[in-house]
């Protein structure tokens, strides 16, 4: 099973800034598009079934870290994978690179926590959906690293494969 899904998105004039970079708020919302996409088209999970089913997830946070402006009509590619599955939480890391890879853009922790729709309480994940995600999570991602660790790792990968 693919651990690390990814897509290409074109970066659109709508949600630039006046320099034509990518705005801050708007990477949240490419990642978060790219995450749902994944899920769909890698998993065939969509979260309207689950939604349905009395399952959702709301955000509890998100650490980001920009690190090369992704600009106007560039296209950009997103990675996506499952850090860690608990019973009680999900954690999920986000990278933008440039389309040939080369260059980190950004990259996002963001940390999910199930809750029932019907009555917004907290809710735990069921041991089949646990299943489900631990057969999806990528331990290789390192999810006890901070991100600056992180970055630093996928720059070394970069460069590694540079060199090849």
């Amino acid at each position: 099973m693919i651990k690390n899904p990814n897509s290409v998105y074109k970066v659109r004039f709508s949600d630039c800034d006046l320099f034509g970079h990518l705005n801050n708020a708007r990477y949240i919302d490419y990642f978060m598009n790219a995450r749902e996409d994944h899920l769909k088209d890698y998993y065939n999970l969509t979260l309207t079934e689950y939604y349905e089913k009395g399952i959702s997830w709301v955000v509890t946070g998100h650490e980001i870290a920009y690190l090369r402006s992704a600009v106007y009509d560039e296209m950009v590619n997103i990675e996506s994978c499952l850090l860690l599955a608990e019973s009680d939480s999900l954690h999920v890391e986000l990278v933008m690179t440039d389309e040939s890879n080369t260059h980190l853009k950004a990259v996002m922790r963001t940390h999910f926590t199930p809750i029932n729709p019907k009555n917004g309480k907290r809710e735990t994940h069921t041991r089949e959906f646990m299943e489900w995600a631990k057969s999806i999570e990528n331990t290789a991602a390192g999810n006890t690293k901070s991100l600056q660790e992180r970055i630093k790792e996928l720059r070394t990968m970069q460069k590694e494969k540079e060199t090849v």
